[in-house]
């Protein structure tokens, strides 16, 4: 195998793993718990940008359950952005013949 092709090919790998890096980072991913009562939006880095509550389930007997519902949707919102770097880098190394 030629040294030279490996070293370039390593380097478009490189080049392609941060620029896909920087892409899924300025992405907003959207997740719900409970049909939609409450919404969370992140963004590729796992950073929440919006959180909703539905107005039906406000009150404050609900309290531990709206902080379960948070944590539902901000698990899954986590869980997508996993999901689709593992699917893009996955892509990306089976494209050079690494396994990802």
């Amino acid at each position: 195998m030629d040294l030279n092709k490996l070293m370039q090919q390593a380097s478009a790998l490189q080049k392609q793993l941060e620029d896909t890096g920087k892409e899924i980072g300025e992405m907003e991913f959207e997740a719900e718990a409970s049909n939609g009562l409450v919404k969370v939006t992140i963004n590729g880095d796992n950073k929440i940008l919006n959180i909703t509550i539905d107005e039906s389930i406000l009150n404050k007997e609900d309290k531990e359950m709206i902080e379960d519902l948070l944590m539902i949707a901000v698990n899954n919102a986590i869980s997508k952005v996993e999901e689709y770097k593992k699917e893009k880098y996955g892509a990306m190394g089976s494209s050079f013949g690494l396994p990802f």
